[in-house]
């Protein structure tokens, strides 16, 4: 194991074409690619675990004897940290946003499974309660990974996926993918080019743009474009991060019917939703070879109370 990084996967992620799927939105048979970070092994899949390979990488570099992250309550982050830790044998603790569900079902339940300690954070912000975990001298040397994973080092790792893409998908036109906390798009940009990235913002935080930029600017390989040369969908928020929206909604029921694929509400929902706007729109149009990034997140679907 190398320093910095945990084994959490080994070699490239597959790529799955989406014919039906290309055909029902108006592109043409062949156009449609799905690059399939939802199967990595590790507790579930998902595009954190690619992150997780350094930010736990530098948890036990830090010789830490426990984790403690943030997220809200179905946070496909949390419950990824959660088996990260369970894998290397590092203690983890989660702070979630909100109250305890009477109910725990989809990532908490994983969570729980996982052996994570979940603090709920009631009223406050989860990010001030972790600071109290932090600075908890009776937990020993704890290590705090950012919300979402997201950070100059582990966006890096999206670097390297974007080099799979570049392999695997020699003339890619557009890669879709959802924008959380930021850290998948900004190691994207970097691989293949703003111009073939088209990031849909998911509401994680305020500002998406401002995100993805602030974090490219961080990386060692980063490049130094502007904040607005990059492409970002920000019309499929709805009504905030964990509310399901129509578009959302139209999109996962659309994907599963045409190719028997399975998205998350919050994440690859809205993705699909940000590709299907795109290609009414003529921002994406037959001919343009495209890859979805499934970035995971099915036990959340099984945690929505709203779908």
């Amino acid at each position: 194991m190398s320093k910095g990084t945990a084994g959490f996967m080994n070699g490239p992620t597959p790529i799955d074409a989406a014919p039906r799927l290309a055909v029902d939105l108006g592109l043409d048979a062949d156009d449609l690619l799905v690059k399939r970070d939802d199967l990595m092994g590790l507790g579930g899949g998902g595009n954190k675990v690619r992150k997780l390979q350094v930010t736990m990488g530098q948890a036990l570099d830090a010789a830490a004897d426990v984790v403690v992250t943030t997220g809200a309550a179905q946070s496909n982050h949390a419950r990824l940290t959660a088996a990260a830790g369970a894998r290397v044998g590092l203690p983890v603790v989660l702070v979630l946003q909100g109250h305890a569900p009477e109910t725990e079902r989809g990532n908490v339940l994983l969570d729980r499974l996982f052996g994570a300690e979940i603090i709920w954070s009631g009223h406050r912000p989860p990010e001030a309660v972790a600071d109290e975990v932090e600075h908890d001298r009776s937990r020993g040397r704890v290590h705090r990974i950012p919300f979402g994973g997201s950070s100059p080092a582990s966006a890096e790792a999206y670097v390297r996926a974007g080099e799979e893409v570049l392999d695997q998908v020699p003339d890619v036109r557009h890669v879709v993918v959802a924008v959380g906390s930021g850290g998948t798009m900004a190691g994207l940009v970097t691989a293949v080019g703003a111009e073939r990235v088209l990031g849909v913002d998911t509401g994680a935080v305020p500002d998406a743009r401002r995100t993805v930029h602030a974090l490219m600017e961080g990386m060692r390989s980063g490049t130094q474009g502007a904040a607005d040369s990059l492409r970002i969908d920000g019309g499929q928020v709805g009504q905030g991060y964990e509310h399901l929206a129509e578009s959302t909604r139209a999109a996962l029921s659309r994907a599963a019917r045409t190719e028997g694929l399975i998205l998350d509400p919050t994440y690859s929902g809205r993705a699909m939703a940000g590709l299907v706007s795109a290609v009414a729109s003529g921002g994406i149009r037959p001919g343009d070879k495209t890859v979805f990034l499934h970035t995971g997140g099915l036990p959340g679907l099984f945690g929505h109370e709203a779908f």
